[in-house]
């Protein structure tokens, strides 16, 4: 009987690790192609997105990109990247934190598609004002991928983490069946 209660003792303690693990991601190989990716998006901003119009002058609305009338779409997409492509990526690598990973995925799925959007607007843009510019496509297809890799690394769960969710799942279901039985008390198992 005393191994059993050291055990109890203990079984919070393996509760915690198991949540703890639960809330964390391997991105295994991946992360290294995600951190390139990261690193080509960043050197996106220093790459001309549109005639002078640098990623850098997108993102702060310079005189530059005042002049090349960059339009909202190119705006927000260089926002989008530097908040989600770059800051929360670089946070879930670093951290490995499932829901940074998420944050990550989801902002840079939207960036894909505002990216769409900041390179239409630039092909259909007034006459005598130049298009896209080859580092807004490069940041473009970079976040296509980078949310490729990122919904790789967030659906992928190693089978001890899916095992330990099954665990947790059938101690909670028991405890809400024991609950139940205690709420009606001795006269109802009769």
């Amino acid at each position: 009987m005393r191994r059993m209660t050291n055990f109890d003792e203990f079984k919070g303690d393996l509760d915690a690790v198991e949540r703890r693990m639960a809330r964390e991601i391997d991105p295994g190989a991946r992360a290294l192609v995600v951190s390139i990716l990261v690193f080509v998006v960043l050197v996106s901003f220093l790459l001309p997105h549109t005639g002078s119009a640098r990623g850098l002058d997108v993102l702060v609305g310079s005189d530059a990109a005042v002049r090349e009338a960059i339009a909202l779409p190119s705006r927000v997409f260089a926002w989008l990247l530097l908040v989600f492509s770059i800051g929360f990526s670089m946070l879930a690598l670093i951290t490995r934190r499932w829901g940074l990973a998420w944050v990550a995925l989801a902002g840079s799925a939207v960036a894909c598609f505002i990216g769409m959007l900041a390179v239409w607007s630039r092909q259909t843009v007034a006459a005598g004002y130049p298009g896209p510019s080859y580092g807004l496509i490069i940041a473009w297809i970079a976040v296509i991928l980078l949310t490729f890799h990122w919904a790789r690394v967030v659906w992928s769960r190693t089978a001890v983490q899916l095992a330990a969710e099954e665990e947790r799942r059938r101690a909670a279901t028991a405890k809400q069946g024991r609950g139940l039985l205690d709420d009606l008390g001795p006269d109802s198992a009769e």
